[in-house]
């Protein structure tokens, strides 16, 4: 055909070939103009030498093809293996973590009947960037990455989305009363974004009161957008309370690529033995379809599970006594689904998808006048019983009139002046050092730190201070 498209299929571990054995035959008994290119992703992979589980003779597949439906992964026990999640999203640049959390009661079990949401999360950066340290012998840090242009590209895609598919609502999540500058950052990025979309409505939560929200009152919220790390914990805990991990598929979206893949794990344990629920990977696949164009055949497979689910036709995992009618095995599901394309049902709202996909541009924002006027000096010092008031001493030699030592902090804390009282101290200092009314030179800084190390102090790290526009780009010391 024509208008065949190639993608790319990575069978994955554990149940993975079995259930993308079962999608695929749903997707051509469908007549999903399709052609696969199989890959090999994961723990034979890792097993060969490939510390990231994907070949290069597969990143060439996969670059090419652009969309991939992949099984979950199984990623060795031991230290020196990464996530092939983690790099197909960042390699690949699929910004956008899509999870769709339906109820489908009562041919599902779930407390919420009427739970339909979607989470929208970013999926580059946050702590899931990976940068880590060990800084001392007792402390390790992870930096937290928030950007401009990564929030602004998911809080965009989640109000077009909205708009794309009939939606009401955007809530925001952060937790920006105690991150005021990262998680800060991505509020006022919707905050900005959400004003050019006035058709949609806006809000934003705490992340801790909107996580118990998704737990307790699902049905108070459409669409979610959050950073990465909030998002990965949300759709988990979405998916369980709409009925099970095992239904819920997630679409990663980014400017050329995409990939689609279940929620849940390889499940070993249960591997070749004719048990494994594939609805999370057709789900997947039916997301699949509408990305590339094919919402027809999209909504003929999904009203056929649809109809498949209200017929009562369940694998072990979300078979229930007295609301299924028969438990079946992969095999005997599928064959259900294919029996079934061409019907629509009739309890279960029929999907309706369209073509139209989601496109947008970024904002070209001004730049800031940038000014440096301080730098946070880390240490790793653990001498005179760890008392802060004998480091002082040692760092108020070495400061200058234009760059004195505001404060000292340990875990944020300040220890110096006025310390907290009963204050627990690590081997871990940040000194703060900024000029009191104007900006200063960056040989300022190198001069102080040269002074420093001959005291002699261990300098482990430094973060300079920035001013943006006149506002402070750095948070206080607790206490301060």
């Amino acid at each position: 055909m024509s208008n065949t498209i190639r993608i790319t299929v990575a069978e994955g571990d554990g149940i993975g070939p079995e259930i993308m054995e079962s999608v695929l035959a749903i997707l051509q008994s469908a007549g999903a103009p399709l052609e696969f290119d199989r890959v090999e992703l994961g723990q034979r992979a890792y097993l060969k030498g490939h510390p990231t589980g994907i070949p290069a003779a597969a990143w060439e597949v996969i670059r090419r093809n652009k969309v991939m439906l992949k099984s979950p992964i199984t990623t060795p026990q031991g230290g020196g293996y990464k996530s092939v999640n983690v790099t197909l999203r960042n390699t690949l640049g699929l910004f956008a973590n899509v999870r769709l959390c339906k109820a489908y009661t009562p041919y599902v079990q779930s407390p919420y009947p009427g739970m339909n949401l979607v989470i929208i999360r970013e999926n580059e950066e946050d702590l899931y960037a990976g940068i880590e340290h060990q800084q001392t012998r007792e402390v390790t840090q992870a930096l937290k990455l928030i950007t401009l242009p990564g929030s602004e590209k998911i809080i965009r895609y989640a109000f077009e989305y909205t708009r794309a598919y009939g939606r009401k609502k955007v809530t925001c999540m952060t937790k920006d009363n105690i991150m005021k500058i990262t998680d800060g950052l991505f509020h006022k990025t919707f905050d900005r974004v959400a004003r050019e979309y006035p058709d949609v409505r806006a809000d934003h939560q705490i992340i801790d009161i909107g996580a118990a929200r998704v737990a307790a009152q699902p049905t108070s919220l459409d669409v979610i957008v959050t950073p990465n790390l909030y998002g990965d914990i949300l759709s988990d805990i979405a998916a369980q309370v709409a009925g099970s991990v095992g239904l819920a598929g997630s679409a990663n979206i980014g400017w050329e690529s995409a990939m689609f893949e279940a929620v849940h794990g390889s499940a070993p344990d249960i591997a070749g033995k004719d048990i494994a629920n594939p609805s999370g990977l057709l789900v997947a696949a039916v997301e699949m379809l509408v990305h590339i164009g094919q919402p027809e055949i999209a909504q003929r497979i999904k009203n056929a599970w649809l109809v498949t689910l209200e017929d009562g036709i369940h694998t072990a995992d979300i078979y229930r006594s007295g609301l299924s009618q028969r438990a079946v095995g992969t095999r005997a599901f599928t064959q259900a689904v294919i029996d079934r394309l061409g019907r629509v049902p009739e309890q279960l709202e029929p999907v309706s998808y369209h073509g139209t996909g989601i496109h947008f541009t970024l904002s070209l924002l001004p730049p800031a006048q940038k000014e440096l006027v301080g730098v946070d000096v880390f240490l790793d010092w653990s001498a005179s019983h760890r008392d802060p008031l004998a480091l002082a001493k040692q760092l108020e030699v070495v400061q200058e009139a234009s760059l004195p030592l505001q404060w000292i902090t340990n875990r944020g804390v300040k220890m110096y002046p006025d310390p907290v009282a009963g204050a627990y101290a690590t081997d871990h200092w940040r000194c703060r050092f900024l000029s009191a009314n104007s900006r200063i030179d960056y040989a300022q800084v190198l001069s102080l730190l040269q002074r420093i190390h001959a005291v002699p102090l261990e300098v482990i790290k430094t973060e300079n201070l920035y001013t943006f526009d006149g506002e402070a780009g750095f948070s206080s010391g607790q206490g301060e």
